[in-house]
């Protein structure tokens, strides 16, 4: 059995499986880090890294050493207290005071073991353990990004991509092609002069003997001027670019901008759509992401519009959703892109509008959608569009997901509950 060791390292130089394994024995502390991390963060600065505090009692390791017994005679320089046979009195309980980092004045100081995980290693950590329900990759298609993909030889290059094999076989047999027959013919007038100096020496033999002799030198000469390697025995690799395929993912974010909702709620909703789609953006190599804000009319609008302008008015929840079905319809092909939706709302509807909603995501929506989720963000007990959302999670337990939220640390519990990993 053989093992293969990567000794690679990374930019800090240290060794990067000895990282992983690092990463994998402290693995509860760096998730209890991470978890308390996300409740004291911003939206602003949720994916960036974190400092880890494991304490030293944690860090020791298990050893294998010599147990007392037997007989054993020390000598203790400086010693002017004592002498053979005397009892020493037991130290005072408490034990001594100390001055150092981590000392307390109760004998019980604690060390601390403490390193820097990156922005990567955060959000591994933050996003263990879920997954994207549904998560069908459709048709990966090509995008601006290529690679360089092996399509041959040719003739022409640059010096970096000779292939050496390839052109020293080519070498080898142009000129075997080009000396065959000189060789042949070399041979037998070897033979020829090996026959005639084995005979009696006269005038005659001399004379054929020298032009033997003249002819063998010239054929020799006439080998010799063929090149061992000739520009267009050269093979260069001929690498040709294709577009990279990836997997792209479209993420709808709705959300009610009616009078009802404050921006106390609007921020919550914000964080949970910051959280899935840093998520969605690590399953797809492709992310975009459209904003649609409604009240009695829907819009698409930008980010900033989306999460800090402000209407009064009714709420109808059907008009995002149809705008939703339209941009589907109109820019993100199903062939191509997986869909994903995610609203959010106080859960305030015109009552005829639920069933509405209902009809809309059953017939409409969710057969396009790899996943919807909705959030309502409300203390107050549920109105008519949860119970109608209730409806239709009953139809499609597997790509519809509904919670309550009632403050924001609450949106990362909310947000594994709806996308844990589960197990089969």
């Amino acid at each position: 059995m053989s093992y293969i060791v990567d000794r690679r390292l990374n930019a800090k130089k240290k060794s990067t499986v000895n990282r992983q394994r690092f990463l994998k024995r402290y693995r509860k502390h760096i998730k209890k880090a991470v978890t308390d991390a996300i409740s004291r963060r911003s939206i602003t600065d949720i994916e960036h890294g974190e400092e880890i505090h494991i304490p030293a009692d944690d860090m020791k390791e298990s050893f294998f050493h010599h147990g007392q017994g037997g007989h054993a005679e020390r000598i203790l320089p400086g010693n002017q207290d004592f002498i053979g046979g005397d009892r020493i009195e037991r130290p005072p309980s408490g034990g001594g005071s100390g001055s150092g980092p981590g000392a307390s004045d109760s004998g019980q100081g604690e060390d601390e073991f403490v390193f820097q995980i990156t922005q990567a290693e955060f959000l591994d950590f933050m996003f263990d353990e879920l997954a994207l329900p549904n998560m069908i990759k459709r048709q990966l298609v090509g995008s601006d990004e290529f690679k360089l993909r092996q399509a041959g030889f040719s003739n022409q290059g640059s010096p970096g991509q000779v292939d050496v094999v390839r052109s020293l076989r080519s070498a080898h047999a142009r000129r075997i092609a080009l000396t065959s027959g000189k060789r042949k013919k070399l041979k037998e007038l070897e033979q020829q002069l090996h026959l005639l100096t084995a005979q009696q020496p006269i005038l005659q033999n001399q004379l054929e003997i020298k032009q033997l002799r003249e002819k063998i030198s010239a054929l020799k000469s006439r080998l010799k001027r063929v090149p061992w390697l000739d520009d267009f025995d050269l093979k260069y690799h001929l690498r040709a670019k294709e577009p990279a395929p990836q997997a792209k993912a479209v993420m709808f974010c709705i959300m009610d901008v009616s009078g009802s909702m404050n921006q106390a709620t609007k921020e919550i909703a914000k964080r949970f759509f910051i959280l899935l789609y840093l998520f969605i953006q690590r399953n797809y190599q492709r992310t975009e992401i459209v904003f649609i804000r409604h009240h009695t009319v829907a819009m698409e609008v930008d980010e900033q519009e989306f999460f800090y302008s402000r209407e009064t008015g009714g709420t109808i929840v059907s008009s995002a959703l149809k705008l939703m079905e339209q941009i589907i319809e109109q820019r993100y092909p199903l062939g191509d892109w997986n869909i994903y939706a995610a609203q959010a709302s106080d859960g305030d509807n015109w009552n005829n509008d639920s069933a509405v909603c209902t009809e809309v995501l059953c017939k409409g929506l969710l057969p396009k959608l790899q996943y919807f989720s909705y959030i309502e963000i409300t203390p107050n007990a549920h109105q008519l569009l949860w119970h109608a959302y209730q409806q239709v999670k009953e139809n499609f337990p597997e790509t519809f997901a509904m919670e309550q939220v009632v403050d924001a640390a609450e949106i990362y519990t909310v947000f594994r509950e709806i996308f844990h990993k589960q197990v089969i």
